[in-house]
């Protein structure tokens, strides 16, 4: 019996794992929003909600030094300094009012190919969770006439010759 064992294999390894879900948190706080399986996604969203409460904090209380070390707890999972340094200056302050649940998932149905549940991670502040509206064509006003010289066009290579050849003799 499996009580009091919480999480899933994802049928691979510890380091395996790890390094997997470790991804998936990089690529969610680069891009916002990944697609993923259902599965890889509640467990992602275990980690990333950790991270990011983490990182709430230490922006919260303000200092060099309690930032300096959140970066550096943070930065053993993600290895990528630019997403670190974007979690801090952007998505941290971001989240800052609100008392957790920062991230989604919206399932999208069964994969093609095997079957599979596939579900979308978003970052709740930074993803409506729907497509961005069309926006509507407005009425275009007139253009105003520039007064700058219109351009030449270039001569064609039969023209360029002939006016070469026109120089050449009146020399």
């Amino acid at each position: 019996m499996r009580h009091r064992k919480s999480g899933r294999k994802l049928k691979r390894t510890a380091s395996h794992r790890k390094a997997t879900l470790n991804a998936l948190c990089t690529a969610l706080f680069r891009h916002k929003k990944i697609r993923t399986t259902t599965a890889k996604a509640k467990e992602t969203r275990m980690v990333a909600e950790k991270l990011l409460t983490r990182a709430k904090n230490a922006v919260a209380v303000g200092g060099d030094g309690k930032t300096v070390h959140a970066r550096r707890q943070i930065a053993r999972f993600i290895k990528d300094r630019a997403v670190v340094k974007e979690l801090f200056g952007e998505i941290a302050p971001k989240i800052a009012g609100r008392p957790g649940g920062y991230t989604r998932v919206v399932k999208l149905g069964r994969r093609f190919g095997d079957g599979a549940e596939v579900a979308i991670l978003e970052l709740v502040d930074f993803n409506t969770g729907e497509a961005p509206p069309k926006k509507a064509k407005a009425q275009k006003e007139p253009k105003k006439e520039s007064k700058k010289e219109p351009k030449k066009e270039p001569k064609k290579k039969k023209e360029k010759e002939a006016a070469a050849a026109k120089e050449a003799t009146s020399e």
